[in-house]
């Protein structure tokens, strides 16, 4: 059953705003893929276990919440992201759009439908826009394909999900959003905790360079030994 039209995604003012948290608390998050795989449904199934089959096509819409991570919490955005990508002559310019989402966020899923082949194309373009923005290959990606339950009208064979994951150097995984829950939750908690990691170890190099070392103290036998060698070279 479709549901009534609305000009907003539907269950997006209950998600309520968490408050900004302290340095490292936070972690920024964007969910790109072609239209109709099921981003906005796998970001409210996420913040709140519902799962809704039916959305307004949206212009971008922000997400944030307090997550419980590992015994703490963490104030987690999600940057959800207009199904415009397609694979076509001017993929490029319609990459270049979304520059900013991509320089904002610390972790990416790129999702397509396994029953829309070309939704499936549209992941390599993204995952290289990425990369060019991002460079350091430490910067989590989850590829994801959505709608696992619709096996009779599957155009994307899991073999086919896995060795482009393989060949871009990605973690891969197929979800149902709408029959599996705790799959697309732990989709998310796993992307939070590889992006936690990469901010946890950036401070820790931060720290480090900013350490001037010491210089070593001196070895006071080592000096009496050169001593008493330069005292026998000149009695000879």
């Amino acid at each position: 059953m479709r549901l009534p039209s609305m000009s907003q995604p539907f269950l997006l003012a209950p998600i309520a705003e968490c408050p900004p948290g302290p340095p490292g608390a936070q972690v920024r998050l964007a969910v790109l893929g072609a239209r109709g795989v099921g981003k906005s449904a796998m970001i409210v199934r996420f913040l709140t276990k519902r799962f809704i089959g039916d959305y307004e096509p949206n212009t971008g819409n922000l997400y944030s919440r307090l997550v419980h991570l590992d015994g703490d919490h963490v104030a987690v955005e999600i940057q959800d992201t207009p199904g415009c990508i397609q694979v076509q002559e001017d993929c490029v310019q319609v990459l270049d759009s979304l520059s900013r989402c991509v320089k904002w966020a610390e972790g990416f899923l790129l999702v397509y439908s396994i029953t829309d082949h070309s939704s499936y194309q549209s992941v390599q373009p993204l995952y290289q826009h990425i990369r060019k923005v991002h460079p350091d290959a430490r910067t989590p990606i989850i590829i994801v394909g959505n709608k696992a339950d619709l096996l009779h009208a599957r155009q994307v064979q899991a073999k086919e999900g896995l060795q482009l994951a393989n060949e871009l150097g990605s973690l891969f995984l197929e979800i149902s959003t709408s029959e599996d829950s705790q799959g697309v939750c732990d989709v998310f908690q796993y992307l939070c905790k590889e992006v936690s990691k990469l901010q946890h170890a950036g401070s820790t190099d931060r720290r480090r360079s900013s350490i001037i070392p010491r210089p070593k103290s001196p070895n006071m036998q080592d000096l009496k030994r050169r001593f008493k060698q330069a005292l026998s070279s000149k009695v000879k």
